[in-house]
């Protein structure tokens, strides 16, 4: 996270009364919640048994949704309007479940582009591409094939390229679901280390799983988030 990223005092992320419609109906009626900060508080998950309902909430804290009504702040910005959405999504990244790399495309080279597509200039994409592989433990993995790589590999994957820009907030959308126990601790493990210098908002179905690598879940029902 950049100093002095986030006005002082503010958390991340704070939602009050927020609506947002997705599809036919509503995901999210008078929801509020906060984030706070990486160090001041823990990776926050958001259970939620519709997928739908989860990817709502990350498409919404990166700036790629619209409340319907309600505040919303993420990063001192207010999502309400088009400048404050504009303005949040490069500082902002997302690591969802399914990846579509080029389809022979090597671990090294996906979170290249994923640096190029985040505006990573030129002459940081080599260093912050190597920075991030050898945190979350890719480096032995950079010449594999991103569909070759085994379950946990080809989520830290996901998690290297949405972080890669090193972004002021990261959002996880079902990055844990439908991984065996094994591969959830590995994945939680990279999770929480990143955690140490960005605020980290996890969404998925697998409540268990997200008890792992979250310091605190919240539940998604009927548009309405509440604690676990």
């Amino acid at each position: 996270m950049r100093p002095g990223s986030v006005l002082a005092g503010m958390p991340p992320v704070l939602a009050a009364g927020v609506g947002v419609r997705h599809g036919w109906g509503w995901v999210l009626r008078a929801a509020s919640f906060r984030v706070e900060g990486a160090v001041s508080g823990p990776v926050i998950g958001i259970e939620s048994s519709r997928r739908a309902a989860g990817s709502a909430v990350v498409d919404l804290l990166a700036g790629l949704a619209r409340p319907a009504y309600g505040e919303l702040r993420v990063l001192g910005e207010d999502l309400t309007t088009a400048r404050g959405r504009e303005a949040v999504r490069p500082r902002v990244g997302v690591a969802r479940r399914s990846l579509r790399p080029q389809p022979a495309c090597k671990i090294r080279k996906a979170v290249e582009h994923a640096a190029r597509r985040s505006g990573v200039s030129w002459s940081d994409r080599d260093a912050l591409t190597a920075a991030i592989l050898d945190r979350l433990g890719l480096v032995p993995w950079g010449r594999v094939p991103v569909r070759a790589a085994p379950p946990a590999v080809a989520r830290r994957v996901r998690l290297a390229a949405a972080a890669v820009h090193e972004p002021d907030l990261l959002l996880l959308d079902g990055l844990l679901d439908g991984l065996s126990r094994r591969d959830v601790v590995s994945v939680a493990e990279s999770i929480r280390d990143l955690a140490t210098d960005t605020a980290i908002v996890a969404t998925g179905s697998d409540a268990a799983a997200l008890r792992i690598a979250c310091g605190e879940v919240l539940v998604l029902a009927d548009g309405i988030i509440v604690p676990n």
